[in-house]
């Protein structure tokens, strides 16, 4: 039994599911983000509070947003 998890005994072969492995799954996605993008340590990124973090993410996704933007002009007037 994992001390500190709810849930973390094994029950006919089911480990550890609900809410705990969806949290950890979004928090795992949250880091690799971040991290893909920014190139940023996990010892950095965990550090930050939850709000923190979140602004971060919608960082990226706006610079993102913008690259896809450009790019889409770029091309679209270069046709003959």
């Amino acid at each position: 039994m994992r001390i500190g998890v709810p849930g973390g005994h094994r029950h006919g072969g089911h480990g550890i599911g609900g809410i705990v492995s969806y949290l950890l799954d979004k928090l795992s996605s949250e880091i690799a983000y971040i991290a893909y993008h920014f190139h940023w340590g996990i010892e950095d990124i965990l550090a930050m509070e939850h709000q923190e973090r979140h602004m971060w993410i919608r960082e990226i996704s706006d610079i993102n947003r913008k690259i896809n933007d450009a790019s889409k002009g770029d091309s679209g007037g270069t046709s003959m």
